[in-house]
């Protein structure tokens, strides 16, 4: 009878050790989960840190590409109006001088000679290209 009173109070004290080792077992596991938590929280707050950072910084690089392609854009856009404009300038002192040429021609005319209808051809093409080219200093305007 000994030998079960003794197994008897050995299983419990074996029960009560189990149950009092369950307490630390949970708070560890608990504790563990808890930083695991923290951990996964930390990663996407982080990530959503970083993210922000990469789109502004894009969002700050893609405005000075932007400024730049304008300030070119607009530079380009003067150095054609210059253009047109020294051209138009060339082309009206070429058609003054047809001018003055074809009253010249007018003026020494005779029934021999029919070079003004030349000139007055060559005047009237050279107008044309004068005012195509007006029009396409407009629409560039």
């Amino acid at each position: 009878m000994n030998t079960e009173i003794q197994t008897n109070a050995s299983s419990g004290l074996e029960r009560r050790s189990r149950k009092r080792s369950r307490g630390p077992v949970i708070l560890f596991v608990f504790l563990w989960m808890l930083l695991i938590a923290s951990g996964v929280t930390g990663a996407v707050w982080y990530t959503e840190q970083t993210t922000e950072a990469m789109k502004a910084e894009i969002e700050r690089q893609t405005a000075a590409q932007i400024d730049l392609m304008k300030q070119d854009y607009e530079r380009q856009i003067k150095k054609v109006e210059e253009s047109f404009a020294a051209e138009m300038t060339v082309l009206g002192s070429k058609v003054d001088a047809l001018n003055e040429l074809l009253t010249f021609a007018q003026d020494n005319a005779n029934d021999k000679t029919d070079n003004s209808n030349k000139l007055y051809t060559q005047i009237n093409e050279v107008k044309k290209k004068l005012n195509e080219l007006q029009k396409s200093l407009d629409v560039l305007k």
